[in-house]
């Protein structure tokens, strides 16, 4: 009786996540529940026969998936990616995502935590495969069901109809066994996908305004504004930023905003270079940009201060991580700032940086020291309290609101709002455009295609001359060609994009990747979604890429994934020379001070050249140049490790450091191939001594495609 009893308990981790899926939704979601079981009853199969160590590796696997997948969907809506691995070995991004272990789920999470502990410790009977026969027999029969009957589903999320693990690794085989082979170019792509778009009618003549402000806020999506969420025909009474919308009440609202993808660099990259960023998860073309492309001089930054505005960033979270030290210079930024700059103490400290109070406090002082200059400028705003796991909120505060999120992004709200309170007081809003948008969403239950959609409110001095509400479809890579034409400035022929102040009568092409699935609306009135590994959409006649169609999308009779993923791919591959090499430089110069003993690697990497994908059947070349400012008596030691989703990358050959004294330089320089791709590569350059300062005078990596 008592093994029976073991054995029944240790099924419960296995079957937990269909536990939650009957609490939350009953039988609402079929599909969902016969993925959840299917995935449950495998891993529960293969550990009843299984050895010791080799129990406790399954749940831990099991363990730490569901709770990673949990936590990430729960703050963003979406399940965990291939390339979402490269973060469970990051130790910066877990230290600042599990903050305090302020759990979104903490019931979910901690009752998956006790069982699998007790599944781990107690003496769980082992049975004997011949044993199992029948019920192995069963796990196939349950997955072939789910393909049938998922094959020919009406139109629902991902969510609904597959378990996290399940749809993990579906994701994996698609891009192993479903790879883009259509080849495109350019001008296979739809018009207003290659070009920018001025053909609509000007709202207003060249703009009166002195100075540009962009707001970015992290994740936020247009459902927390209470006017635009009614515009985009939702009701509801969640929580909405109402502190925001009365500091908005003159402001221009664009309701049907896209987000293009998911990752703040990515957002980033369609604000302010005025391209579709990745609709993968590929190397994001922010650090592609860093090569020093001449495509970098068309970002608006770049445009910004070639016209003599004075070009200015600055974010609530550190610089280094994804890069943003690098990229920011490169596109035109004269000078850019992140956590580091803020000296005042943070009444709500947190991992990821300065809580949004905070924030927007050092940003209005930063504005006022640039309004003294006289000058024209830009600055671009970047928040991070809204960033998972929210822990800007204080325990006090979240314990008003029904979760850390709302405590957030309620937070959010008045930060925000006595910003644009305090701009109106200092006089800002008279001579500035000021636009508040979002890097991406962290989307909502309430419909999976929210995953896509952004933030748009846009206040000018001529406010009366333009509509409360912006009809028509406009997304993050609108921005760049919005700005330039406000201020009457040549568009550079690389960006793309219809301008905020013009009205357009014909629809357009747009899309976005987000949630597992790739969006597309054509100028035909149609919007397909699909997903990897499938070569049918769901399509159907809808007005945007947002919103709730007319009526369900259906599964077409043709076969359209192919092409539209391979449309996709294209945009991806824009800033990829044609023919030649690609080069990304990752150091012009930087003076950095090292560890007189190195703690941890990842913290301590002196240069950004991380998350870089190769090509199958390329060839890579590294370049390393430092020089020792100042040293100790025993001098420098640098090292280089190299890396591939965070693994130690041993097969390839690469000189050493030797140890440097103060005004040595030292060079080194190697190659190595790629018989096959390489995903989320990175280098890892750091060193350790007493008093050591180094200049990092040359890092580049260039990659030769001639034979891929």
């Amino acid at each position: 009786m008592k093994n029976k009893f073991f054995l029944c308990l240790s099924a419960v981790p296995f079957f937990l996540p269909l536990s939650w899926r009957l609490l939350d939704q009953g039988l609402a979601q079929p599909l969902g529940l016969v993925s959840d079981g299917a995935i449950g009853l495998l891993f529960w199969v293969a550990f009843l026969p299984a050895s010791g160590w080799m129990r406790a590796a399954l749940v831990g696997i099991w363990t730490l998936f569901h709770l990673s997948s949990l936590e990430l969907f729960v703050a963003m809506q979406r399940f965990p990616s291939r390339e979402d691995v490269q973060y469970l070995f990051n130790p910066e991004f877990l230290k600042n995502a599990t903050s305090g272990f302020d759990f979104l789920s903490p019931l979910k999470s901690g009752s998956l935590l006790i069982a699998a502990l007790l599944c781990i410790l107690l003496p769980v009977p082992r049975i004997a495969w011949r044993s199992l026969r029948y019920v192995v027999v069963l796990v196939p029969l349950t997955f072939a069901t789910h393909w049938v009957l998922d094959r020919e589903a009406a139109d629902s999320s991902v969510a609904a109809r597959y378990s996290a693990l399940h749809w993990f690794v579906g994701d994996v085989v698609a891009e192993v066994l479903h790879p883009t082979s259509m080849a495109l170019g350019e001008s296979d792509l739809p018009e207003g996908l290659r070009q920018v778009d001025l053909g609509g009618s000007p709202l207003l003549s060249k703009g009166r305004a002195k100075n540009v402000l962009i707001v970015v806020l992290e994740g936020i999506t247009g459902f927390y504004h209470p006017e635009i969420r009614r515009a985009m025909g939702i009701e509801s009474d969640a929580l909405a930023m109402d502190a925001l919308a009365v500091n908005t009440e003159s402001a221009m609202l664009i309701p049907d905003f896209v987000t293009h993808a998911s990752q703040t660099i990515r957002g980033l990259y369609a604000i302010l270079c005025g391209d579709f960023s990745k609709l993968s998860s590929k190397t994001p073309k922010a650090f592609e940009l860093t090569s020093g492309l001449n495509r970098s001089a068309s970002c608006l930054p770049a445009q910004m201060a070639e016209n003599g505005w004075s070009t200015h960033y600055l974010q609530g979270a550190g610089l280094a991580f994804m890069g943003k030290d690098r990229v920011m210079p490169a596109i035109g930024f004269q000078e850019v700032h992140g956590s580091e700059w803020f000296s005042e103490a943070d009444p709500y400290p947190f991992e990821w940086g300065v809580s949004d109070p905070a924030f927007f406090k050092g940003a209005r002082r930063y504005i006022g020291d640039l309004r003294k200059r006289g000058d024209p400028w830009m600055l671009t705003l970047l928040t991070v309290g809204t960033h998972q796991p929210y822990a800007d909120a204080s325990e006090a505060v979240a314990a008003r609101y029904p979760n850390r999120r709302d405590a957030s992004v309620a937070m959010l709200d008045g930060a925000l709002a006595g910003f644009l309170a305090g701009l109106a007081d200092d006089g800002v809003l008279k001579d500035t455009l000021v636009l508040i948008t979002c890097d991406e969403s962290h989307g909502f239950p309430l419909a999976d295609w929210i995953s896509s959609w952004g933030t748009g409110i846009l206040m000018v001095p001529e406010q009366h001359l333009l509509p409360r509400i912006k009809r028509g479809t406009y997304g993050l890579v609108d921005v760049s060609a919005s700005i330039l034409d406000y201020f009457g400035l040549p568009m550079p022929p690389a960006i793309v994009g219809r301008s905020f102040f013009r009205d357009y009568t014909g629809l357009r092409e747009m899309v976005s990747y987000s949630g597992g699935k790739l969006r597309w609306h054509t100028s035909g009135n149609l919007r397909y979604e699909c997903t990897k590994g499938s070569s049918r959409c769901r399509v159907g006649v809808a007005s945007s890429l947002l919103g709730f169609p007319r009526t369900p999308l259906e599964l077409e009779e043709q076969e359209t994934a192919p092409l539209l993923f391979a449309r996709a791919a294209v945009l991806d591959n824009r800033l990829i020379p044609k023919g030649s090499p690609q080069s990304m430089r990752f150091a012009t110069g930087e003076i950095r001070r090292l560890p007189e003993k190195v703690v941890n690697e990842w913290s301590e990497n002196i240069v950004g050249a991380q998350y870089l994908d190769f090509p199958e059947r390329s060839k890579v070349h590294v370049s390393i140049r430092v020089k020792a400012v100042k040293a100790g008596d025993d001098g420098i030691q640098l090292k280089l490790n190299l890396r591939e989703y965070e693994h130690l990358v041993t097969n390839i050959d690469y000189p050493s450091f030797p140890l440097l004294h103060a005004g040595d330089v030292t060079e080194i320089a190697f190659d190595f191939d790629n018989p096959r791709t390489r995903r989320a590569f990175s280098f890892h350059l750091f060193g350790e001594g007493a008093n050591a300062i180094v200049q990092v005078e040359e890092f580049s990596v260039t990659v030769d495609r001639s034979d891929s």
